[in-house]
């Protein structure tokens, strides 16, 4: 599987931004998908997650109310929507797949894309 994460960019502190994760292959319906995010001098973190129906998602904490992630499988596709978007968002934010797994621990997330650039100015 591979994945391409694009839409990542430049933006202000409140604003929105929509960022993509296209996937390769015929299996898509069936993986969990997430995005992850590493900040400058950051560990990797899980940020939110979506098995294998729309309405089945989880996210962390610290985006819990603005960040919306969701899947159109008839294009291989994940979003993630990022609104009233702070300074601490700033990362690199990489999608990920969990072929046979309910999405968790992180070490079941056996494929990754390369990652986009989000920064976010206060």
């Amino acid at each position: 599987v591979q994945l391409q994460a694009s839409g990542g960019g430049l933006v202000r502190a409140g604003d929105s931004l929509r960022i993509s994760c296209k996937a390769s292959g015929h299996d898509f319906h069936r993986y969990v998908v997430a995005w992850f995010r590493q900040g400058p001098g950051k560990d990797r973190e899980f940020v939110a997650g979506i098995r294998w129906s729309p309405d089945n998602t989880y996210y962390a904490d610290s985006v819990k109310g603005r960040f919306t992630i969701s899947r159109v499988n008839a294009q291989n596709t994940a979003y993630l929507q990022m609104n009233s978007l702070k300074p601490e968002d700033t990362a690199v934010y990489f999608c990920a797949v969990d072929v046979g797994g309910i999405g968790w621990p992180e070490s079941d997330y056996e494929y990754w894309g390369q990652g986009t650039q989000v920064t976010v100015s206060s």
